[in-house]
């Protein structure tokens, strides 16, 4: 008869059983503690790196926009290389319900009709009643003719950059010189090709710019292509 075991071995193995009881619970603890600190930490990397790349972002944003701004400005400062220019004096500002002829093709100012043209980046596919373009030159707009010569790549491109540009007007004009041309009051660049560099540098120059008569008057509520 096999014997029983006796109460002090109970108790030894009671104790036992709650001694590694003990010992899981307190490992349990100390994985836990360590996950969180990993978890914290990973955490503190991540977020750290999160605000270290948005504020690189935001300071490269900054440049590029400063660099931009810079590049305007020198834009602005600097002549346009092979532009023409008219003395505003001498053109004439008076509203005429008669016919004007004028001394260059297209137009870059003189006497015109009280009616501008829409020229809030208006693309017209005929061309247009000189009277009415020269009042929207007046008002500060650029305005882009294009004629036989120009390549149709070139026209697209610069009817893109047109429709995108406040104070911006285009149409074809058959009699002129140049295969594009760009006319503000008193100023005008014949090219070539769209990328010319200049185009660009002729619209920052140029739209709204000084030698608009009358700055900040509308380009909308004019005449449309009917």
């Amino acid at each position: 008869m096999a014997s029983q075991p006796n109460r002090s071995d109970r108790t030894s193995e009671h104790h036992s059983r709650q001694t590694r009881i003990a010992e899981m619970r307190r490992a349990d603890k100390a994985r836990d503690r360590r996950n969180k600190a990993m978890a914290i930490t990973v955490s503190t990397v991540i977020v750290a790196g999160l605000v270290g790349f948005g504020a690189w972002v935001m300071i490269d944003q900054r440049e590029a926009q400063q660099r931009e701004e810079q590049a305007a400005e020198t834009a602005r400062k600097t002549p346009v290389d092979g532009e023409q220019t008219w003395d505003a004096k001498t053109l004439g500002r008076n509203h005429v319900e008669t016919p004007v002829k004028y001394e260059m093709t297209p137009p870059v100012g003189g006497d015109h009709s009280p009616r501008w043209m829409n020229c809030n980046g208006d693309v017209y596919k005929n061309p247009l009643p000189e009277v009415n373009a020269v009042h929207s030159l007046e008002h500060g707009a650029v305005w882009v003719t294009y004629g036989e010569k120009a390549a149709k790549g070139d026209v697209d491109k610069l009817a893109e950059t047109v429709g995108k540009t406040p104070y911006t007007l285009m149409s074809p004009v058959k009699e002129q010189s140049g295969a594009i041309m760009l006319s503000a009051w008193g100023k005008q660049l014949t090219v070539e090709k769209a990328d010319d560099p200049r185009v660009a540098q002729f619209f920052t120059k140029y739209v709204q710019g000084p030698q608009t008569p009358e700055p900040g008057a509308a380009c909308t509520n004019g005449l449309a292509e009917k």
